[in-house]
């Protein structure tokens, strides 16, 4: 099957009067050799089942049912758009299937059953994060991701320690995840065009996850909430006794957030969790 048989994207919002809502964080991604791009990034995924969020048009939707997602789950909020996903449906062959309602309270398990899917999206900018961290937070229905997300974001979820951008959502993802920048994606490829890039960013699960990703939260949190400050005073927000905290997971007082690695940090939230057990 071919998408480039099917009416243009920009037709399709012409003729159904669509523009994107700045309200929720919409840009169209209607270059289809970007879209092909980002969905082949995902490997071979013929037969294998995935969810799209914030589809929109139908551009990213349109790649990734041309190459074989078996079954494609799309959860779109703004129901404007279903008249432009409905056809997809019988031109698939049944293979997408269509939810509108808010992927921030959707429970993709009742949507999916035993079904272990990869999740591929341009996020709408506005949710991104949040959206990740749901879904890093995600039972065994969460296979693989490939989002996009602004540029500043993207490189904050890839960073390493004492890098600029190197905060929680770095520790955070890379707690579950091994994460890699694909590749830029210019403003001037949407309609409306952003202020800012995008990028694309590969999540692969880890073969060692931290499984207890809320402690992990709280400690950030408070480490990364003063970032310049040293751990024995950046923690005062999750005890009175830091020292005793830092100790115990092995790390210097006087570091500072931005200097701790991934083990660095799974040993303070497994300090925390055993010292709030006491």
């Amino acid at each position: 099957m071919n998408a480039d048989d099917l009416p243009s994207l920009r037709d399709e919002l012409e003729v159904h009067d669509l523009w994107a809502k700045k309200s929720l964080g919409q840009h169209f991604l209607l270059d289809m050799n970007i879209t092909r791009r980002i969905a082949r990034a995902t490997g071979n995924i013929a037969g294998k089942a995935a969810i799209e969020v914030g589809p929109g048009p139908g551009g990213l939707t349109r790649a990734l049912l041309e190459v074989g997602a078996d079954p494609l789950i799309v959860i779109e909020k703004d129901a404007r758009f279903l008249p432009l996903l409905e056809p997809l449906v019988d031109w698939s062959g049944g293979r997408l299937r269509i939810y509108n309602e808010d992927a921030l309270k959707a429970e993709e398990a009742a949507l999916l059953g035993d079904e272990r899917v990869l999740v591929v999206s341009n996020l709408p900018y506005n949710v991104g994060a949040p959206l990740l961290i749901k879904w890093l937070k995600a039972g065994p229905w969460r296979g693989d991701m490939v989002l996009m997300f602004q540029k500043e974001v993207a490189q904050r979820i890839v960073a390493k320690p004492g890098q600029d951008a190197y905060g929680r959502l770095a520790v955070l993802a890379q707690a579950r995840c091994d994460a890699r920048l694909e590749f830029i994606v210019p403003a001037r490829a949407f309609t409306p065009p952003p202020k800012v890039a995008s990028a694309i960013v590969q999540l692969t699960d880890r073969a060692d996850p931290y499984p207890h990703l809320d402690a992990l939260e709280r400690v950030t949190a408070a480490a990364f909430g003063q970032r310049r400050k040293m751990l024995r005073s950046a923690l005062r927000a999750l005890t009175p006794d830091t020292e005793a905290l830092i100790t115990r997971a092995g790390l210097a007082p006087t570091a500072r957030a931005e200097e701790i690695d991934q083990s660095g940090f799974r040993a303070l939230a497994d300090a925390w969790r055993a010292q709030n057990a006491t």
